[in-house]
C-alpha cells in the first residue's frame, strides 16, 4: 500500500534537494527556509505521535521552526536566483517548439486525480493501492508523478531537469507556498476555541433562524467572508461549519451533510478569487506575469466569483434539503 507518509517524503526529499542547490549557489536564507520546511514533512508522524504520548519537545521545536520560517520570511530576500540569458532563451526557445503541448502534464494532474479517486471506490485492489484514510491525497500523489512521467516524455527533458525547475519555481514562490497549510492550521485553532460557538449565537440574533433559506445564506456567505479575510476556504470551513452548517442547517433542518459540507466549501472558494490573501493564488501570479497591477489576477475573475457563488446557494437549496 502506498501510505500518505511515503509522497510527504517525497515532498521533503525535493524540499531538501532545493535547499541544496541555494547552499551550493550560497543564498543561505532561502536554504535555511526549506531546511526547515522539510522537518515536518519528514518527521510529522513522529512529532503528532509523541506528542500523544506527552513527549512536547518535538512539537515545541517545530513551533521554534515555525518563528524562524516567519523571521526568514521577513528579514530575507526570497526569491528566485537570476537567470543567465542562455537558460532563458533555452526556455523561450522550448515553449515556442512544444506549444499547447506544454499544458497536458498539467491538465493530467486534476483529470488522473479524479479517476483514481472514483477508481479507489469501484474496482477491486485499488483500496490496496492507494492509503484508504487518505484516498484524496493519495489519487493527488500518484497523478502527480505520473504527469511528472508524462512531462519527461512531451518535453525530452533530462531526469534532472524536474528538480532543478521545480527549484526554480519554488524559489519564485517563496514564503507564498506556506500559506494554504498555514491558513488551514489557522481554521483548526478557530473552531478548538470556539469560533464557531460564537458565530452561532451572533448569527442567531441576527437572523430568523427558523428560516432554512436565511441560514443557507448565511453559510454560505460566511463562507466567502470568512476566506476572503483567511485566504483560504480551509481555514473557513471548520469555523462556518460548527458555527452555523452543523446546528442550524444540519441538525435544525436536516440538510444532507455530504452536499452542504462539497457545495459550501466550493462557495468558500469564491472568496479566494476575491482576495490577495490568497497570495499564491492571486499575487504570486502577478508577480510570475510581472503585471503592472498587482491586483489584475482579483479585478479578473471577480465577476466569476460571484456568478459562481450565486450558482453555488443555487445548488446548495435544490440539493441539499431533499
Amino acid at each position: 500500500m502506498l501510505k500518505i507518509d511515503y509522497f510527504y517524503w517525497l515532498v521533503a526529499a525535493f524540499l531538501l534537494v532545493a535547499a541544496g542547490y541555494n547552499l551550493r549557489e550560497r543564498r543561505y536564507a532561502t536554504a535555511a527556509f526549506w531546511l526547515i520546511l522539510t522537518g515536518p514533512f519528514a518527521f510529522g508522524a513522529q512529532i503528532l505521535a509523541a506528542a500523544r504520548t506527552g513527549v512536547q519537545w518535538p512539537a515545541q521545536a517545530m513551533g521554534a521552526g515555525v518563528i524562524a520560517l516567519g523571521a526568514l520570511a521577513a528579514l530575507s530576500r526570497l526569491g528566485t536566483p537570476p537567470d543567465n540569458a542562455e537558460a532563458l532563451a533555452r526556455r523561450q526557445a522550448l515553449a515556442a517548439t512544444l506549444r499547447n503541448r506544454l499544458f497536458l502534464p498539467a491538465l493530467l494532474i486534476p483529470v488522473l486525480t479524479l479517476v483514481l479517486f472514483v477508481a479507489s471506490k469501484w474496482l477491486p485492489g485499488m483500496d490496496r493501492l492507494m492509503d484508504p484514510k487518505a484516498l484524496t491525497l493519495s489519487s493527488l500523489g500518484i497523478a502527480s508523478l505520473l504527469a511528472l512521467i508524462a512531462g519527461l516524455w512531451v518535453t525530452r527533458a533530462r531526469s534532472t531537469e524536474p528538480l532543478a525547475q521545480g527549484r526554480r519555481l519554488l524559489d519564485s514562490l517563496g514564503w507564498a507556498v506556506l500559506l494554504p497549510m498555514v491558513l488551514a492550521t489557522l481554521g483548526g485553532v478557530f473552531a478548538a476555541t470556539g469560533v464557531g460557538e460564537v458565530i452561532a449565537a451572533l448569527v442567531g440574533q441576527v437572523i430568523p433562524i427558523e428560516n432554512r433559506v436565511a441560514c443557507l445564506l448565511a453559510f454560505a456567505l460566511g463562507m466567502v467572508l470568512f476566506t476572503v479575510i483567511m485566504g483560504n476556504a480551509f481555514a473557513a470551513f471548520p469555523v462556518m461549519m460548527a458555527g452555523i452548517g452543523l446546528p442550524l442547517l444540519i441538525r435544525k433542518h436536516g440538510a444532507d451533510p455530504a452536499s452542504l459540507g462539497a457545495i459550501g466549501m466550493l462557495t468558500g472558494y469564491c472568496g479566494t478569487l476575491l482576495t490577495p490573501m490568497a497570495a499564491n493564488f492571486n499575487i504570486v501570479p502577478a508577480v510570475l506575469l510581472e503585471l503592472k497591477d498587482p491586483y489584475a489576477v482579483i479585478r479578473s475573475q471577480a465577476m466569476t466569483a460571484f456568478a459562481l457563488m450565486a450558482v453555488n446557494v443555487a445548488l446548495m437549496l435544490v440539493l441539499c434539503f431533499r
